[in-house]
């Protein structure tokens, strides 16, 4: 296994499209084994620390058969792909028919090469596990009903869209409480001893293949959740601890094993009391997204151990492309506010380049897109910069702003700062798309007496100040909208 990096940079890669393309660029038919060094070496350049294959595991034909009839997500492909066919449906990869390397990809023994070149290079392996659902057609259905949430045929005939029938078996569509069912999925039983020992033995597999697993809907296991979307078809008297009891019979084996929650509905820090090491941070990107400044610095607020363990993202497989639907400054100043801040990062595959079309991830190919040279630049110097030890080891402290009676634009700029013995770095930000002015106090209390030389490392742009003025009242700052101060602290 690859050692965990302190504060991650995590890299989501949608597999089967991913794979398609270097099998373009290549001309010729190539499994995970065969893929280029150089693939790899461009990957490692980034200074990430792991890799998210997403979609790596077997699908299922009989969600491949429910994408190609589904109105909805046919509309959907079809404005992806002007030359769509029904040949670029290849089934969702959270509809898992075996948790087996999908033939596409090659087999167990490519998927460890892909792994052993990403180990060679630091760079650890995160796989996906879905806990709360399977495809309607995987092997469980048919060999091990009693995993599932069984239903009637009063419920089949009320709720047809919720209910599927399996043989002499009704059982539920995955579902979580506030959206329409999964049509392709079977809902699992998480309240059955016997599927939570089935997990695990999953899990354990999954394991030997991998440095960690980012688990799906993670929050959907918890119990108050489960039961209030199946509670009148579970026994209530069982017990149900699904991630402390599942988590921690894995780390047994496995005390390395990095587990990663999607998360939703403000239940990070329930689901890291329950074990995982990290969760996504869901309210940061929608605040970056429609909130304010404020809300985004009472946000950072939280408890510094807390914030540790989020996962911070301006884009994945199930948000829209970043580009294509914000002012391109916002672009600059979400990714350097994400990349700063502590806690893991997550970066989707495509960003780093401006791909503006969100692929539907049943989709096994995507349209050709121009990179966005300058955007990739910024990103390149952007990931550089953040890959040193005051980021990576360094104190994060959240800094104070102000303003003057006759403008209340400071609102609009949140800053912080890291140091590290003599390394220190200051992040300021307007997060509006008006001109705001502020000044930002420095923590530091050996500032003073002393003049310094302040160097952005995006722009280039130097200063000098005095720490006695830095300390109180605060640095000036005077930013455009979205403009964004990333600087660098020496002695003048």
């Amino acid at each position: 296994m690859v050692s965990w990096q302190q504060r991650p940079i995590l890299y989501e890669i949608n597999t089967w499209p991913w794979l398609n393309e270097i099998r373009q660029r290549e001309g010729r038919s190539l499994t995970l084994a065969e893929i280029p060094g150089r693939v790899w070496d461009s990957l490692a350049a980034l200074h990430i620390d792991a890799v998210w294959l997403m979609g790596i595991w077997q699908r299922s034909p009989a969600a491949v058969r429910i994408a190609s009839e589904h109105p909805d997500l046919l509309e959907e492909h079809r404005r992806v792909l002007p030359d769509f066919s029904c040949r670029d449906v290849v089934g969702s990869p959270y509809a898992v028919f075996r948790y087996e390397v999908d033939p596409n990809f090659g087999n167990a023994e490519d998927l460890a090469a892909a792994r052993k070149a990403l180990a060679e290079r630091r760079i650890a392996l995160l796989l996906d596990f879905v806990p709360n659902h399977v495809a309607v057609d995987h092997p469980w259905v048919t060999e091990h009903p009693e995993y599932f949430i069984r239903g009637t045929e009063e419920d089949l005939n009320r709720a047809p869209g919720y209910f599927f029938r399996h043989g002499r078996n009704v059982l539920a569509h995955g579902r979580d409480p506030y959206f329409l069912p999964w049509t392709d999925t079977a809902q699992l039983d998480a309240t059955q001893a016997d599927y939570r020992k089935a997990a695990v033995q999953t899990l354990c597999d999954i394991a030997t293949m991998c440095d960690g697993v980012r688990c799906d809907m993670a929050m959907l296991l918890v119990d108050r959740i489960f039961r209030q979307t199946w509670g009148e078809h579970t026994d209530a008297s069982r017990k149900l601890d699904f991630w402390n009891e599942v988590i921690g019979a894995v780390r047994e084996r496995n005390p390395d094993f990095l587990f990663l929650a999607e998360v939703y509905w403000d239940m990070e820090w329930e689901l890291q009391r329950q074990g995982f090491d990290y969760c996504y941070d869901k309210r940061l990107y929608d605040r970056l997204v429609h909130e304010t400044a404020e809300s985004i610095r009472l946000h950072l607020g939280a408890d510094i151990g807390f914030q540790e363990r989020l996962v911070r993202f301006i884009e994945n497989h199930d948000e829209p492309r970043a580009v294509s639907v914000f002012d391109p400054r916002w672009v600059r100043a979400a990714a350097l506010c994400m990349l700063t801040l502590p806690g893991a990062k997550l970066l989707h595959e495509g960003q780093i380049e401006g791909r503006r079309h969100k692929v539907p991830v049943q989709l096994g190919r995507r349209p050709a897109e121009v990179t966005d040279s300058e955007l990739r630049r910024f990103y390149l110097k952007l990931l550089e910069e953040v890959d040193s030890p005051v980021f990576r080891q360094g104190g994060w402290l959240l800094c104070d702003r102000s303003g003057w009676p006759d403008t209340w634009s400071y609102l609009n700029v949140v800053a912080w700062c890291w140091r590290k013995a003599d390394h220190r770095r200051l992040i300021v930000i307007n997060l509006s798309s008006q001109n705001a002015r502020a000044r930002v106090k420095m923590p530091w209390g050996d500032l003073a007496g002393r003049s310094w030389r302040l160097m952005d490392s995006l722009s280039g742009e130097e200063f000098v100040r005095g720490g006695d003025e830095m300390r109180d009242p605060g640095l000036y700052v005077e930013l455009k909208g979205w403009g964004t101060h990333f600087l660098q602290f020496q002695l003048a």
